[in-house]
């Protein structure tokens, strides 16, 4: 065996944003992690297993909103009770703006990319790319999209927190590996 270095451990928490979602994947807040992971759990199993649709669902909640909204507004307007209270269902323009913005900076990124590739003949971006999109393909072929993002939250409410929980071994393992695939012993 050799020498090993000492190890700093790295802020799993500071990395995810130091906030309510790192909180939730990381299990401090226990109580929002098992309501994601049951309602994950409960809407895969209705839309993938009891086959259910995802549109009629949606109609079918809405359609329930729009009913309970429409009988409380009538019964107080009988009874001379106030209204539902409902805010002003508006998105704002700087909402709007800000959207816009992000959504052009991804889509000039893969114009980008798309350019390197065809005028640019950059034949690495281009094996790369068509490698990802084999990929993805290929996984896509193996699960619906439902149960692939499925599969998402479960990795997502268990990755980080294993991580943390085991972060030294994992990192050793790592650096073992890469030592390997890169020829590189001491």
């Amino acid at each position: 065996m050799g020498e090993s270095t000492p190890s700093r451990r790295f802020s799993v928490h500071q990395a995810l944003g130091d906030g309510f979602v790192a909180d939730v994947l990381l299990w401090k807040k226990w109580s929002v992690g098992v309501v994601l992971l049951i309602s994950a759990t409960a809407l895969w199993f209705l839309f993938e297993r009891a086959g259910y649709n995802p549109l009629s669902f949606a109609s079918n909640v809405l359609l329930l909103l729009v009913v309970i909204l429409f009988f409380w507004a009538k019964s107080a307007s009988l009874l001379n009770r106030p209204l539902p209270p409902l805010p002003d269902l508006e998105i704002s323009e700087d909402t709007v703006v800000i959207a816009a913005d992000v959504l052009r900076v991804w889509v000039n990124r893969a114009l980008s990319i798309a350019r390197d590739i065809a005028i640019g003949r950059n034949l690495k971006l281009f094996a790369r790319v068509a490698v990802g999109l084999w990929i993805a393909s290929y996984i896509g072929s193996l699960f619906n999209f439902l149960t692939l993002a499925y599969v998402g939250v479960l990795l997502g409410l268990s990755v980080p927190v294993l991580y943390d929980k085991y972060q030294d071994h994992i990192n050793d393992k790592l650096c073992v590996t890469h030592r390997i695939g890169t020829g590189s012993f001491k």
